[in-house]
């Protein structure tokens, strides 16, 4: 299974990420994000940074942990690409997230992504995958 693909989207980016359980979906859209922003090929696992968000209805979990991961790289220049995400559920999340700090000489940007929204935000279950769909103001 792929781990996400584009929709269609008048002035922003739509995705549509999948997985086959809440860890994994919540992994593969971390991924998708910085696969957006730059060239994640280029990004090294070498630290490990924790992330915890506090808990809420699964939609609200997974928009804070996009906007999370996107305020990491706006304000302290880090990218990720692998992301373990240790527990997920309506009291919050905790993961482990391993990448670098942004080195431009390194690090292709390919896309300005500068907010997450709730703008058509859907996420749900299809018989033995999740799925959620997210807008990206660019």
């Amino acid at each position: 299974m792929k781990k996400y693909d584009f929709i269609d989207h008048t002035a922003d980016i739509g995705i549509k990420v999948r997985g086959k359980n809440l860890p994994e979906l919540f992994s593969n859209a971390g991924y998708a994000l910085f696969d957006i922003i730059l060239d994640i090929s280029q990004v090294k696992p070498e630290k490990s940074f924790r992330i915890e968000i506090p808990g809420g209805e699964i939609e609200d979990i997974f928009f804070e942990w996009l906007r999370e991961l996107l305020s990491k790289f706006n304000t302290e220049k880090l990218a990720f690409r692998e992301f373990d995400i240790h527990k997920i559920d309506k009291n919050g999340l905790k993961a482990t997230c391993k990448g670098e700090k942004v080195n431009p000489e390194r690090h292709s940007l390919k896309t300005e992504i500068k907010a997450v929204t709730y703008h058509e935000l859907k996420l749900t279950r299809k018989n033995n995958f999740w799925e959620v769909q997210v807008i990206f103001d660019i």
